[in-house]
């Protein structure tokens, strides 16, 4: 079993990561902390192999603890995911610097979660099978980078939407922003139908919505691909 410590500063959502951690195979919580103090000595005494690290506590940033393990221990502390709300670039990269195995921005349902703890257990027996002497090809290093990036499951539209016919509108606004009259004509189905994907789309991220304003009247709705 792979120990997780849980360092988060609001008790309900380590108590929410703390049952994520153990529906998820290969995994238990050996502790829960709330600040930088209290996760640098619980890091200490349960010598997790994981932490699920917020950047925000009381007393600093989540950052502050793999500074303070790396510095105590020589670089040889838990490894770590850092679930967090911070988005920003600068934050991100510093992460990335001190080595973080994993960054997942909050609010994220259970699938997601498993997912990125599902793909470190897989990394983590890796690499101890291997054997920290072991001499690796480039095929095998491309291996276990790989591991520890996993695929996203494919989308799926919600329910009462068709696949089909999602990918139909897609495929219709990739040439050029359509309004829902338009995108009705182009692919054969009804404007309320129309409108109803495009909205699923546009929430869903993979479309936006602009308002064109003419010279009189109500603004225009036109839609186009984000991606």
């Amino acid at each position: 079993m792979i120990g997780v410590l849980v360092v988060d500063d609001d008790f309900r959502v380590s108590g929410i990561h703390a049952r994520y951690v153990e529906r998820t195979e290969g995994f238990e919580v050996v502790g829960q902390a709330s600040t930088v103090e209290t996760a640098v000595r619980a890091a200490r005494e349960l010598r997790p192999e994981l932490l699920l690290l917020d950047i925000h506590l009381p007393d600093g940033s989540g950052l502050d603890v793999l500074h303070r393990l790396t510095g105590e221990s020589g670089g040889a502390r838990p490894d770590a995911v850092v679930i967090t709300g911070a988005r920003d670039v600068a934050t991100v990269r510093s992460a990335m610097k001190l080595g973080a195995v994993g960054y997942l921005v909050k609010p994220f349902g259970f699938a997601e979660f498993s997912e990125r703890l599902t793909a470190f257990r897989e990394l983590h027996h890796r690499v101890h099978a291997l054997g920290p002497a072991t001499e690796t090809d480039q095929a095998q290093v491309d291996a276990l980078f790989s591991v520890a990036r996993p695929v996203p499951a494919p989308q799926q539209p919600a329910k009462g939407l068709s696949a089909p016919t999602l990918a139909l509108v897609r495929e219709a606004l990739r040439e050029r922003d359509l309004s829902a009259a338009e995108v009705a004509e182009v692919t054969g189905i009804s404007r309320p139908t129309a409108q109803r994907y495009l909205s699923y789309l546009v929430r869903d991220g993979r479309a936006r919505l602009e308002f064109r304003y003419g010279a009189a009247g109500r603004p225009e709705h036109r839609y186009s691909t984000t991606a």
